[in-house]
């Protein structure tokens, strides 16, 4: 067996306390592979990194959302008062209410935003998961295509199929494996190296096409991606032009307008392991920034301080050439 390279320490102390392992690609602008560690052609669930593509499905298939509805498609957000607002709009627009969302019943993701929800007698609603905003997109897609609503989470629903007919294209690569995701909505695969070539197609599409349509509103609305805190929001809105999706079991791809990709899957799932990977991947780029920075590495606190982080091995910092 082929041992999986180390991309992530996690020193606690100036030790070495744990270790994430995965497989991470970097393309270049014509899509050939310049660096990468792991089993990049071994297939992998994208989760939520299949987002932009589901959401350029749902814009290809006729759906006329606002492009912050669109942002909100791409989303896996925080469930906060702004993100439960545009959902809310979505479903108005396409004259449905909330009883149409067929993601699982939750409380918001953000601690501030849970509090005000619960102290405001908020209860448990799919309004609040995280992938709410893509839910009410595929049911307002279903209007607007003239398909049945209340199956739309079924894998041969006309939508379903269109998902992956859109994926397969923008990848380059066949679903190798579908299951069921988190939400209830059909979970696909398909190898680490066409994952990154899937966000390149997406961010060098020519205008006016849907998948333009979808780049255009993740860098227009960073905030409805994540949220307060999240690196993908803040990573989005520091660096021009980028395009990125984390997912949930530690994946994470993103793409520049020139075509450059970046993808990865932390072996363990471990969501902490995400943010210090794309910052090592726009440092690779030659990206700088507060936002950078900060996500370079990720605390490791104990007793109520910062007792050491999550960074990058020194096999990873090696493969990118980074200090």
């Amino acid at each position: 067996m082929t041992e999986v390279p180390v991309l992530l320490d996690v020193v606690r102390g100036g030790r070495v306390e744990s270790r994430h392992r995965g497989a991470v690609v970097l393309l270049g602008p014509g899509g050939a592979v310049e660096t990468a560690a792991g089993e990049i052609d071994a297939p992998v669930f994208a989760r939520s990194s299949f987002k932009p593509m589901q959401a350029s499905t749902l814009v290809r298939a006729g759906w006329q959302g606002s492009r912050e509805a669109v942002a909100l498609a791409a989303a896996s957000h925080n469930g906060e008062g702004v993100h439960r607002d545009g959902v809310r709009r979505t479903l108005a627009a396409a004259r449905l209410g909330e009883d149409a969302l067929g993601c699982p019943a939750d409380l918001p993701g953000e601690r501030n935003a849970l509090i005000d929800y619960v102290a405001g007698g908020g209860q448990p609603a799919p309004l609040c998961h995280n992938c709410s905003g893509k839910h009410a997109a595929m049911v307002a897609t279903c209007v607007a295509a003239g398909w049945d609503v209340g199956g739309y989470l079924a894998p041969d629903h006309p939508l379903q199929r269109a998902v992956v007919a859109e994926i397969e294209r923008l990848c380059g690569a066949p679903i190798a494996a579908s299951s069921v995701d988190g939400c209830g909505a059909p979970a696909h695969a398909v190898p680490l190296v066409a994952l990154a070539r899937g966000f390149a197609a997406l961010a060098v599409a020519a205008p006016d096409t849907p998948e333009a349509t979808v780049v255009a509103a993740v860098r227009a609305h960073p905030q409805l991606v994540g949220g307060t805190g999240r690196a993908v929001s803040e990573l989005l809105a520091e660096v021009d032009g980028l395009l990125a999706k984390d997912g949930a079991e530690g994946v994470w791809a993103a793409a520049l307008p020139d075509g450059r990709a970046f993808a990865a899957k932390v072996e363990d799932g471990a969501a902490r392991a995400l943010p210090p990977l794309l910052a090592a991947a726009l440092r690779y780029w030659g990206f700088d920034g507060p936002a950078v920075r900060r996500w370079s590495a990720v605390d490791v606190t104990g007793g109520g301080g910062v007792v050491g982080s999550v960074r990058p091995s020194a096999e990873l910092t090696a493969l990118l050439g980074l200090d």
